[in-house]
């Protein structure tokens, strides 16, 4: 154990918890692995946790819990599902540890890093969305903080071969959950969200569409805006990154939007289209809207952690 450093452990041996393993091995300043939690005894993440020397067990969370280190462990990450996620969290928080959820569950609040992570530093449980949301949210806030955003509109588009049965299975509580994210965090009146698997080999990389009404703006304040949320978010996820330069179109009075759920309205359009390339630490570079999932949680967590230090050293 590294001094200090606060012991996580993640809850969920398949591909997001196991590339999530290697980021808190390789990046984490202040967390580091108390444990890796599966129900297989023969998955790939649970033999590479035990290879790494990470404690593990196939016992699920009864078998966390019955881990000597258990009573070190102060967060957890849950990689598992939504149904899976309720029960972890009423445990856990008798036990006072802290969950960063990337399960469709939302119990806790919404949280993208870089857009009100400060907002809920403190909140038991933190849930990240979904990689379309992790991925798109920030350029939805980025024009809320110059203008009024009426509507938000995203696109995400993922290899389908980085579209594991538990995205597949999800695929209508990734539309409303990113939906009513794009409105609570990213600021929107109304928010819609569709995601496209797509078959194309050899696979491509993530893609986002985001398509932006607004109230009449300063372009160049608003590419600005958005280029400097696009720097934040390199910061965590450094293949995250704008495919072209953003676009913008007036929407004039007599030739208003329809806009669902809103009506019909003028403004400024602005479109932004993004690429998010995976760091290739356990998933393939194309799973980018695997690994920006995996970041946004590290990210996270190494805050709350930072904070969990600070508060030591105090006392």
């Amino acid at each position: 154990m590294t001094e200090g450093k606060i012991k996580a452990a993640i809850i969920g041996s398949g591909n997001i918890g196991t590339d999530l393993m290697i980021k808190i091995m390789r990046h984490g300043a202040n967390i580091e692995m108390g444990a890796m939690v599966g129900i297989d005894p023969a998955s790939d993440g649970l033999a590479r946790a035990d290879r790494l020397g990470v404690p593990t067990t196939p016992g699920g969370l009864e078998g966390l819990l019955a881990m000597p280190g258990f009573k070190d462990i102060r967060i957890a990450f849950d990689a598992t599902s939504a149904g899976a996620h309720r029960k972890h969290d009423e445990v856990l928080r008798q036990h006072g540890i802290r969950l960063v959820d990337l399960t469709p569950a939302a119990l806790g609040p919404f949280v993208v890093p870089v857009v009100n992570l400060d907002e809920h530093l403190a909140a038991p449980n933190l849930n990240m969305v979904t990689c379309g949301g992790q991925a798109t949210i920030p350029m939805v806030a980025a024009v809320s903080k110059v203008a009024k955003v009426h509507y938000g509109e995203i696109v995400a588009s993922i290899s389908s071969k980085s579209a594991g049965p538990g995205t597949r299975a999800n695929i209508d509580e990734f539309t409303e959950t990113t939906s009513k994210a794009i409105e609570t965090v990213g600021g929107a009146t109304r928010g819609k969200a569709i995601i496209v698997l797509n078959p194309a080999e050899p696979p491509l990389i993530m893609r986002d569409t985001v398509f932006v009404l607004s109230e009449m703006a300063d372009t160049a304040a608003i590419e600005k805006s958005i280029e400097d949320m696009v720097a934040r978010v390199q910061k965590y996820v450094p293949g995250y990154r704008l495919k072209q330069k953003v676009q913008f179109d007036v929407v004039p009075a007599d030739q208003p939007l329809n806009v669902p759920g809103v009506g019909r309205m003028s403004g400024l359009k602005t479109s932004v289209f993004l690429e998010v390339e995976g760091a290739a630490h356990y998933l393939p570079a194309y799973a980018g809207n695997l690994d920006i999932m995996t970041s946004a949680a590290l990210a996270c967590a190494e805050r709350i952690a930072a904070t969990m230090r600070a508060e030591a050293a105090v006392a």
